[in-house]
Order: C-alpha cells, then sequence, then structure tokens
C-alpha cells in the first residue's frame, strides 16, 4: 500500500481543464452558431428589404410557394423566393436584383400618351401559369410541364404555349379579357393626367370610348379584419386589376382612396369594401364626407366582401355570412358585376346624457345595422375590452364567437341587465309603450342579427312580414336575457315584438347599461336616446348567395314593389 504511486495535483487539474474546456465548447458552440445563423438571416432580411424598397414590383417573401414554381430569372425550380403581388413575378432570392433589371411591372400609367385606349399590346410574362389555364391558340392545358414554360398575360391573363406564341400574337393588343368593364386602363389615367394639366373636366369623352358597360371597380380591404384575410386579397385583386384601384383602409383611408371616384365617369364607380360591418360603415362614412364636399354625382355604389365576425349587413344584401377563400377571387368579381343597385336606410343616432350641469355636445353616431341596450350589448362589451388588451389573439371568426358564447353562458347566471323595464322607457314615433319584464331591447335596420339569425320574422305560427332595409322604419323587439337570445339563434324562440316605427326613442332613467351601435360597444349612464333617419346609402345586392329564406324574402319584396307600382299607375 505504501508503494503506490499517488496521481500528481497538477495532473489532476489537467484532466478537469479539458472537462472544463470541452464544456465550453459543447454549450457556447451552438450558441455562436446560432447567433452567426441569425445575424446572416437578419443581413439577408435588410438586404431584401432594401431591394423591396427600391423596386418597382410589389415583392412580397415566402417560405414556401403554394404551387411547383420555377425562378423567372434563373429557370430552376424554387421552394422558397419573392413573389410580385401586382404582376405575379417569382423569383428566386439571389435573382430579385436581375429581375427589377429584367422584368417591368405592371404600368399604372403609360409612359407616354401616344398610345390610344384602345391600342395597348399584351404584356407577356413567361412561366408560372395559373393551374388549369388553357391556351388560347390550341385550346390545350397551359403550364403541365414540369420547368418554366409558356406564356400569361398581365393584364387579360390570358395564357399560350411557347411553340404557340408567335409576333404577331406579341404584338396584338390587349383587350384587358374577361375584367375589362372593371379595369382603368393605364393610358385612361394618361389621358386623365393631361387633360387636367390642360385644364379640363370633361372626362365622359373618354369614358365613351370604353364602352356603356364600363363600371370601374375600386377595392378597399382592411388587412386586420376578421381572419387577417384582407393582405392576400390586395396581392390577388392586384394581379386581376389596375393596381391603382386596389387599397388597404389600415394604410390610406377611405375618404382619400375614394378620390379616385372623381376621375370617373358620373355614378359609374363600384366599391368592393372587403372587411366586416365596421369597415363597411367606415366606407359608408366616407361616401357621406363625399356628399358633403359636393361631390355627389361621383358617390359609388358598394358590394361587399365579408371578413368580419358577425357580418350580418353582408349577409342581408346577399354576400354571404363570411368569407375565408372558399370562392376563387376572379368568382368575387364575376359576383360584383352580376349585382344590382340597391337603397340602404342609415340612421342617426343621438345620444345625450342626463343632468343639469352637463355641457358636452350630445355624442352622434351612425347606424346601418341595429342599435341595442342589454345582453347582447353586454357580450359585445366584454369581448371588445379584451380584443384591445390582446388583438392577435382574436383573428379567427370560430374563436370570436368561442368567446361571445362564453360571455354569453356568463351573462345567463349573472343577469347584469335584468329590471330593464323599470330603467327605461320607449317612445315609438312619440307614443310611449309599456314593456314586459325584459332584460335587453333591439332596433333593427336590417333584416339579419346576431350573425345571421333573422330576429324579426321568427318561426314558427308567429312569422312576421319581412323586415326591409330601405323603407325608412325601424322594426323593435325585445328579449328576456342571454339565454332567450341563445334560443332565438337556434330557432328555438321568438323575440318579444314590440313594433315598427320612423323615429325611436329611449330614455334610461338612472344606473348605468350597455349599450351598442353595430358592434361598437360602450357603458352608458343615464340619457336619452333618439334614432331618427340620415341618409339613404348605394349599395349592391347579390342574388346568387341566397338561401331559401333569402329567395322568399325577396320575392315578397318584389310583389311589395310590383303592388307599389301598380298603385302609382292606377293613381295616374
Amino acid at each position: 500500500m505504501e508503494g503506490e504511486k499517488r496521481p500528481a495535483p497538477y495532473e489532476g487539474l489537467f484532466a478537469d481543464g479539458h472537462l472544463v474546456l470541452w464544456t465550453l465548447c459543447s454549450v457556447l458552440l451552438p450558441v455562436f452558431i446560432t447567433f452567426w445563423c441569425s445575424l446572416q438571416r437578419s443581413r439577408r432580411q435588410l438586404h431584401r428589404r432594401d431591394i423591396f424598397r427600391k423596386s418597382k414590383h410589389g415583392w412580397r417573401d415566402t417560405d414556401l410557394f403554394s404551387q411547383p414554381t420555377y425562378c423567372c430569372v434563373c429557370a430552376q425550380h424554387i421552394l422558397l423566393g419573392a413573389f410580385c403581388d401586382c404582376c405575379g413575378l417569382r423569383v428566386d432570392e439571389g435573382c430579385l436584383k436581375k429581375a427589377d433589371k429584367r422584368f417591368p411591372c405592371k404600368e399604372i400609367m403609360l409612359k407616354s400618351d401616344g398610345r390610344a385606349l384602345d391600342a395597348m399590346p399584351h404584356h407577356w410574362i413567361r412561366g408560372n401559369v395559373p393551374l388549369c389555364s388553357y391556351c388560347v391558340v390550341c385550346k390545350q392545358q397551359c403550364g403541365s410541364q414540369p420547368k418554366l414554360c409558356d406564356y400569361r398575360c398581365i393584364w387579360c391573363q390570358k395564357t399560350v404555349h411557347d411553340e404557340c406564341m408567335k409576333n404577331s400574337l406579341k404584338n396584338e393588343k390587349c383587350d384587358f379579357g374577361e375584367f375589362r368593364n372593371l379595369i382603368i386602363p393605364p393610358s385612361y389615367l394618361t389621358s386623365i393626367n393631361q387633360m387636367r394639366k390642360d385644364r379640363k373636366t370633361d372626362y365622359g369623352v373618354l369614358a365613351s370610348k370604353l364602352g356603356k358597360q364600363w363600371t370601374p371597380l375600386i377595392i378597399l380591404a382592411n388587412s386586420r379584419s376578421g381572419t387577417n384575410m384582407g393582405e392576400g386579397l390586395l396581392g390577388e385583386f392586384r394581379i386581376l386589376l389596375n393596381p391603382v384601384q386596389v387599397f388597404d383602409v389600415t394604410r390610406t383611408p377611405p375618404i382619400k382612396a375614394l378620390q379616385l371616384c372623381t376621375l370617373l365617369p358620373y355614378h359609374a364607380a363600384r366599391v368592393l369594401v372587403c372587411g366586416g360591418d365596421g369597415t363597411v360603415g367606415w366606407v359608408l362614412d366616407a361616401v357621406d364626407e363625399m356628399k358633403i364636399k359636393g361631390q355627389e354625382k361621383y358617390i359609388p355604389q358598394v358590394a361587399v366582401l365579408p371578413l368580419g365576425t358577425g357580418n350580418d349587413l353582408s349577409n342581408t344584401l346577399g354576400w354571404g355570412t363570411g368569407y375565408a377563400g372558399e370562392v376563387p377571387v376572379a368568382q368575387v368579381l364575376r359576383n360584383v358585376m352580376e349585382a344590382d343597385a340597391i337603397k340602404l336606410d342609415r340612421w342617426k343616432v343621438q345620444v345625450t346624457n342626463k343632468g343639469y350641469y352637463n355641457l358636452r355636445k350630445p355624442k352622434e353616431f351612425t347606424m346601418n345595422n341595429y342599435f341595442s341596450v342589454g345582453p347582447d350589448a353586454l357580450m359585445a362589451l366584454n369581448f371588445h375590452a379584451h380584443r384591445e388588451k390582446a388583438p392577435s389573439l382574436f383573428s379567427s371568426r370560430i374563436l370570436n364567437k368561442a368567446v361571445y358564447l362564453f360571455y354569453g353562458t356568463k351573462d345567463c347566471l349573472v343577469q347584469e341587465c335584468k329590471d330593464l323595464n323599470k330603467k327605461v322607457e320607449l317612445e315609438l314615433d312619440g307614443e310611449r309603450v309599456e314593456l314586459p319584464n325584459l332584460e335587453g331591447i333591439i332596433v333593427l335596420n336590417i333584416g339579419y342579427w346576431g350573425g345571421g339569425c333573422r330576429l324579426w320574422e321568427g318561426m314558427g305560427d308567429e312569422t312576421y312580414p319581412l323586415a326591409r332595409h330601405d323603407d325608412g322604419l325601424l322594426e323593435v323587439v325585445g328579449v328576456y336575457g342571454s339565454f332567450h337570445c341563445a334560443q332565438i339563434q337556434v330557432k328555438l324562440a321568438n323575440p318579444f315584438r314590440i313594433g315598427q316605427a320612423h323615429t325611436v326613442r329611449l330614455i334610461l332613467k338612472s344606473s348605468m347599461m350597455p349599450m351598442q351601435v353595430d358592434g361598437e360597444p360602450w357603458a352608458q349612464g343615464p340619457c336619452t336616446v333618439t334614432i331618427t333617419h340620415k341618409t339613404h346609402a348605394l349599395m349592391l345586392y347579390f342574388s346568387g348567395e341566397q338561401t331559401d329564406d333569402d329567395i322568399s324574402s325577396t320575392s315578397d319584396q318584389e310583389d311589395v314593389k310590383e303592388t307599389e307600382l301598380t298603385d302609382e299607375e292606377t293613381q295616374g
């Protein structure tokens, strides 16, 4: 035992040093590699943003293309890269600068006014043609080969095979294709610009060359509405139309975007609002501002692509309860072309606070859909408060409705709005109405309420005449609580119908109550609410999305109109 050698102290320290060194390497090396990769990624992103900012193309980067894609510069197959949401060009990240120099984007205006309105040539781009597209020459399918092949015109969307492309086709004038009646040609804007320099305003001469069917369309999309589909829709509309016609209302306010209507013929423009009922109301307020400015001749007709949660106004106008990409954007444009013009009543809601020393001006709102006080306003108020705290959590339409369900269930147990009939007085056209034991009062302008429920007509043997949105009348109903609201929405109960009126006056005598106008809620103290007719809005009604209930509603309304016309002819 005494003869055994003990290890020297420095040998143990040397072994421990090796262990510490390898431990540090195993920890720090992945951290260094991760840091270096993130640094390189951020540099590439800054480089891309710099190219995007200086480019005339509307570049957007993507981590994965939705279909087999080939770079328009190097012709290699790519999974990720950048695409232009105006002309549809798709390139690899390393070919961005070359693509900028080699391929021009869509021209919003022509560089010179030498070309006539009917003499604009095709603008062909090679490769990545849409799926199931066909050659205009041989009528065979295009883009079927696994390589960069075939051509597409970025204006008329026609496609042609490489072998079918001829010089005559390259020099052929473009007729702007299926949507020629919706597109504002670049040459038209060039001519308008020249006329404004010459101080001429007779734009009808230019429009006459485009035909009587020309009804240019302006797209106003809210990129933050509902399921955040607005950003993608903006790009798809820019590809099919002139990019100057497409606006994001979060960047360009509607009142500014609608000034484009003043460059178009009288009563010719149409507007497609992509968003929820709140976005539609925002646009209609901008249209009212145009009336105040004396621009009534340029007032557009408004269609709706529903991206919000409730979408009751779009449902009333035949555009459906919600858009989730199930219908191609091209079909949406066809629906707009087929839609019919109708009028929509708009109402002024004036809220005057009570009190001897109240010197504030009355609050004023514009109502398109409905006003309510009670449980549904309470649900909207709770939902709105939580959405303001964390907007990113409320981007799903299904999740939003689930949150509404949660607050409705909660109110069934708490009953915060009970004994409403003791707290308010209601007058219809100046006559006071005695109320039963209610928790909520709803004043309707349109047929739908609560995400697709026909509140006034009801169900069973107690159905009432169909409500109309253009007759200058409001429908007033009462509900007994949140549970009663839920029963109405699943067609197990009817509301308490109070009546119809041209003017509604509601007096809140005491306590604080939740109120809402078109989904915009607030908590209100003692006050007087007065609802009177304000104006009409020109809307577009599409009959293709109708259900059986809608068809019967339309037929009944047509019968009413025919009766009115017959009476007028008899009196004449």
